[in-house]
């Protein structure tokens, strides 16, 4: 038995505790790359339904994440500086996810617990991951 995957035929041994895996926030093991790819098919087709809420908040927390590091390049190239890059930033992550699902996925976001909840969902993550994106490029490629 190699990197630590039970083959489904072998019995779990009561000194083994049953493990629960997530098949998005786990890389890897066994149909989780099928899953996967279903659940970004999913998040890409209008007509979805989601009967997992936590599967369609993971994917509006990664959109999030990679609208952040898309406009960190972007910023750290222009060049944008200060509070006028933040708050386009703010602007076009928070527009984006907001017409995402409420007219692409049309979800229900009462739901959800209402527009706000589903608006900042991940947003802070995504913000200072943008700031570390930003700030990178912007001194690699402007700093003397």
């Amino acid at each position: 038995m190699s990197g630590g995957h039970r083959r489904k035929d072998e019995p779990t041994s009561p000194s083994q505790p049953h493990q629960h895996h997530h098949p998005v926030a786990n890389g890897g093991g066994g149909g989780g790359g099928a899953l996967r790819a279903s659940l970004w098919s999913k998040a890409l087709r209008s007509d979805s339904s989601w009967e997992d809420k936590d599967e369609f908040l993971d994917v509006i927390y990664w959109f999030r994440q990679i609208i952040a590091v898309i406009l960190g390049v972007i910023w750290g190239i222009v060049p944008l500086k200060g509070f006028v890059g933040i708050a386009i930033f703010c602007l076009i992550n928070a527009g984006v996810l907001y017409l995402y699902f409420s007219s692409f996925q049309q979800i229900d976001e009462e739901e959800y617990g209402g527009t706000w909840e589903l608006t900042k969902e991940g947003f802070m993550t995504s913000f200072a991951l943008f700031l570390v994106v930003w700030i990178i490029f912007y001194t690699a490629i402007h700093y003397d």
